[in-house]
């Protein structure tokens, strides 16, 4: 059985369907609260609109935490990747481990994964996935910390606010990577 649940955050309504392997999607706000549960739904159609279980509920809070600035990693939420393509599934497991406040760049990441030459192929992982936030693909740049690249509503916009939520700023994590 798969369920979901929209939730209050600092930026919005979100979504997360869940199933009995684990969350199977999370959606950040769209313009409507029908706009989000549409496109959460897109991973699981057939999902109930249910009162979260103990451990998704716990999954929404760090969630909503992590929105409000707390630092919140988000990597104990057991996500459901059966139906996610093995490339992606190892882009979306590197991604985890980027702290908040910090980010690191698509051809970061595919050197991270032993595929230096799919920096592309990072991007187009990281823009089908369906676990927003908990695959923080917001903290994931071009070269020299540009902000490109965001699928969600309101785009680099939406990046950027999340980033800055979590301390992030640019000339910092320029500095940081100069001195590294």
């Amino acid at each position: 059985m798969y369920a979901y649940a929209l939730f209050d955050t600092a930026i919005g309504r979100c979504g997360l369907a869940w199933g009995p392997r684990g969350v199977v999607g999370v959606q950040l706000p769209e313009k409507t609260d029908a706009a989000t549960r549409m496109r959460l739904l897109r991973h699981c159609p057939n999902a109930d609109d249910t009162a979260p279980p103990k451990q998704i509920a716990r999954a929404i809070e760090e969630i909503a935490a992590l929105l409000r600035g707390e630092k919140k990693s988000l990597r104990a939420i057991a996500l459901d990747m059966s139906r996610t393509p093995a490339f992606n599934a190892r882009v979306y497991e590197t991604t985890r481990a980027i702290a908040p406040g910090q980010t690191r760049t698509y051809g970061e990441i595919a050197r991270a994964i032993g595929d230096p030459g799919a920096a592309r192929a990072v991007g187009q992982a990281l823009g089908r996935n369906p676990f927003a936030i908990v695959v923080p693909c917001h903290r994931v740049v071009g070269a020299n910390s540009r902000l490109v690249g965001f699928s969600a509503n309101g785009g680099v916009a939406t990046k950027l606010k999340m980033l800055e939520i979590e301390g992030w700023r640019a000339e910092e994590q320029m500095l940081f990577e100069e001195l590294a």
